[in-house]
């Protein structure tokens, strides 16, 4: 019997597909940002147009720490909670814990039932607290750490993206 044996990175590289058309990628990339957005957007967009962020984690998720300014509904409740907390036609942006959770993505499907314009903010609480953003506990207490560098620019301060 013959062991095996994993392909060369020649094979691998050779078997890279070829990048899509221009116009599939428009449409792509296009639908993506109707979908998803991200941390320093939210962090932008909060004060400066019509969001509504939603944290949609349990309430002792919640009480660790949230994204000021943002409301708690967790996704078993947003069926029956969404309409007394969310103003008709306001952009919902919900989040979950980070990239490896798929609770912001359950949530984005329930607010999308109800007819709300809704966008997942990409990485979660990880990414705004890793990015340096202000995270605040139950207590009302809100801090800021320093960014991970790895995430963001440490000296410009935006990625200008």
């Amino acid at each position: 019997m013959k062991a095996y044996r994993p392909p060369t990175l020649g094979a691998v590289m050779n078997a890279f597909p070829p990048a899509a058309s221009t116009e599939e990628a428009i449409r792509h990339f296009a639908a993506r940002l109707s979908f998803e957005t991200d941390v320093s957007d939210v962090a932008a967009q909060m004060t400066s147009h019509d969001i509504v962020v939603i944290d949609t984690r349990n309430t002792q998720s919640w009480d660790q720490g949230h994204i000021p300014g943002a409301l708690h509904l967790p996704t078993a409740e947003i069926a029956e909670r969404a309409a007394s907390l969310v103003p008709t036609g306001a952009t919902v942006v919900v989040y979950c814990w980070g990239p490896g959770c798929n609770g912001a993505t359950k949530a984005a499907l329930e607010f999308a039932k109800l007819g709300h314009p809704v966008k997942e903010m990409i990485g979660g609480f990880e990414y705004w607290a890793r990015e340096g953003l202000p995270v605040e506990t139950a207590p009302g207490t809100v801090t800021r750490r320093s960014p991970d560098p790895l995430t963001v620019p440490v000296d410009a301060g935006s990625c200008a993206c």
